[in-house]
């Protein structure tokens, strides 16, 4: 997400960075450039003419501090403001009522309201440690029903069944009633969704929000849709009172628009982002670490906390072990990494936290991200026996024959899998010396990437 944005806004504050001073010629020159930066991530043109303004009015009177350089502080003007647009800090949902909280969710179909259900009940699960309960009010589609009924088995959460027969606001009384004499925190509830805003489906989410009493009414857009899902928003916050925003498919969305519109013009918070397919791909949206990437400074708060949640501590702790005995480095620790990455979101979503990744060609970055590569990797180590990723020096000419006809690829591609593992196993083993801080010096991603200095095989599986 705001892949361009970011592009766009590095290169203009790269040039405002050698000025020696903030003057209202220089400041033109880059808020010329930020205009049409985020006119062409698709911001709606009221939010952009009202931040440009607040930017050039702070830039022309602030005082720029001796240890500071000009450049700096307009870098530092420009995420505040970026910030401050967004809605300056995380909004978390407002469960403190009496059990259970009803989070009723609302959008037009084709959103992903019914996935974006299913990963909201895992997050308050594991996150929050709520007992949840879903259900589903939409008579009009039967596969929702299912589609929920599916979801709510693999995120670990309860499904209180309902039939494409019965009234949404008596399915959602009774799933409310379930959920109160059973003990659970919250109901969520999904919506009936249309193709476009009609007056029968706002009067029947009207209808079931007196019925519930919701502590949470959340809008769920689809982020690609662009200016449509702020209209869309600004549409149903007139006729719901909507506490918050759930932007979904963030992941394919290079522009942002709808992210740095919403908040502005409907006045409600963006509560979170989804960021691709799998039930975990939800994360809480906080204004200042996404203006840290949009203005390329990585999102390292983010990266930390997915770290020490979804990294096995006990498996790196034996893998520091086994290094620090100097037992080496072999390929199944090898595909033990790629499941830990892959667990992290896929390199995706570990790229996109990294500071400076987006001064990476987006031709370079995609090849980057592409998981699809994690697994044939992963199924070329699985091809091999337990000997063979044990001692890779063993694989000769009729072995990787062999391996390349149980995974699916080729000799070729075997070979450059050896030679990507014989590179991190001489960086595992300077590690194992306590060459941390020299090892870390050298990573460069660029250089992972053919034609960019790596001749095509880097130091990782990427």
């Amino acid at each position: 997400m705001f892949e361009n944005l970011s592009q766009r806004l590095t290169q203009t504050l790269k040039n405002i960075r050698g000025q020696a001073r903030l003057s209202e010629e220089n400041i033109q020159g880059a808020l010329r450039d930020v205009r049409m930066a985020l006119l062409e991530a698709d911001v709606a043109l009221p939010v952009v003419k009202d931040f440009v303004s607040r930017v050039r009015e702070r830039a022309l009177g602030e005082e720029v501090a001796k240890n500071l350089t000009p450049g700096q502080v307009f870098i530092k003007i420009v995420n505040d403001e970026l910030t401050h647009l967004m809605g300056d800090a995380n909004d978390r949902l407002q469960l403190n009522v009496r059990p259970p909280a009803v989070v009723l969710m609302a959008g037009l179909q084709g959103s992903g309201k019914t996935t974006t259900v299913g990963k909201l009940g895992r997050w308050l699960r594991e996150r929050e440690k709520k007992k949840v309960l879903v259900v589903s009010a939409d008579v009009y589609r039967p596969a929702a029903i299912d589609q929920l009924k599916t979801l709510a088995a693999e995120v670990g959460v309860e499904f209180f069944p309902s039939r494409p027969d019965e009234q949404p606001v008596a399915i959602a009384e009774k799933a409310l009633d379930h959920a109160r004499r059973h003990g659970f925190d919250v109901l969520l509830v999904d919506t009936a969704g249309r193709l476009h805003i009609d007056e029968r489906l706002m009067a029947e989410i009207q209808d079931l929000q007196k019925a519930l009493n919701p502590a949470e009414i959340l809008f769920v857009v689809d982020s690609m849709t662009g200016q449509d899902a702020v209209n869309t928003a600004k549409a149903f916050n007139e006729a719901l009172p909507l506490t918050g925003v759930v932007l979904t498919k963030t992941d394919g969305d290079a522009r942002g628009g709808a992210a740095l519109s919403i908040r502005a013009v409907t006045g409600k918070p963006i509560k979170f982002l989804g960021v691709g397919e799998k039930t975990k791909a939800l994360e809480p949206f906080h204004p200042e670490r996404v203006a840290s990437r949009i203005l390329g400074m990585g999102d390292i708060v983010t990266l930390v906390e997915d770290v020490q949640r979804q990294v096995d501590e006990e498996q790196a702790i034996k893998m520091a072990e086994k290094l620090k005995k100097g037992k080496g480095f072999d390929l199944e620790d090898f595909r033990d990494q790629l499941r830990q990455i892959e667990k992290l979101g896929g390199v995706g979503s570990l790229l996109d936290k990294l500071p400076g990744m987006n001064e990476v060609p987006a031709e370079a970055m995609a090849q980057m991200k592409d998981n699809k590569q994690f697994k044939r990797l992963e199924a070329m180590i699985n091809s091999m026996t337990p000997q063979e990723r044990r001692f890779p020096h063993i694989i000769k000419g009729s072995r990787k024959r062999r391996i390349a006809q149980g995974s699916g690829t080729s000799v070729q591609e075997i070979n450059k899998l050896l030679k990507q593992f014989e590179q991190m196993q001489r960086m595992m083993k300077k590690f194992s010396k306590g060459g941390l801080g020299k090892l870390m010096g050298r990573f460069n991603p660029r250089a992972m990437l053919p034609g960019q200095g790596g001749g095509g095989a880097g130091p990782g599986p990427f």
